[in-house]
């Protein structure tokens, strides 16, 4: 079974040592603003002239299972998923990678540098997570954009 806190700290130090600038979003940036809940996934926001060092970042951890591209809300929204799978149980972890785009540039431009287990973590802003999760507006992105509000 992958640990999912040090699978992201494994990856946040590579990132690092080849200073290629992300943020966290998605359910792992609810937890480090204060909302934990469950996830099964890493979602790193990046700029999408960095994908493809971010996709080496990833391979050289086993993420070697590229996905079709998707899209969402006319093309505001897209992410590239990049999986691996869990050796000794099948277990498969997505990392999910949302590009900057000319609609979330702003969210990119107020993401936060947190310390989070005692080491630098980059991570996309309360209101800018609300900004990523009204563009797939999911029963789940829903309910986390009604607890962002509430907290702020």
């Amino acid at each position: 079974m992958f640990d999912l806190e040090r699978e992201l700290d494994q990856l946040r130090d590579a990132l690092a040592s080849r200073d290629i600038p992300y943020a966290l979003c998605g359910g792992l940036a609810m937890a480090v603003h204060g909302s934990p809940r469950s996830t099964v996934d890493i979602d790193l926001f990046i700029r999408p002239e960095d994908y493809e060092r971010v996709e080496r970042v990833a391979r050289e951890r086993s993420f070697t299972i590229v996905a079709m591209p998707m899209t969402f809300s006319s093309g505001q929204m897209q992410i590239r998923r990049i999986s691996k799978i869990h050796p000794d149980d099948g277990e498969v972890l997505m990392l999910d990678l949302l590009l900057v785009t000319p609609s979330t540039e702003q969210v990119w431009a107020t993401r936060e540098k947190m310390v989070w287990r005692e080491r630098d973590l980059y991570v996309v802003s309360k209101p800018g997570l609300i900004v990523l999760k009204t563009f797939r507006s999911s029963a789940q992105d829903l309910a986390d954009i009604e607890k962002l509000r509430t907290q702020s």
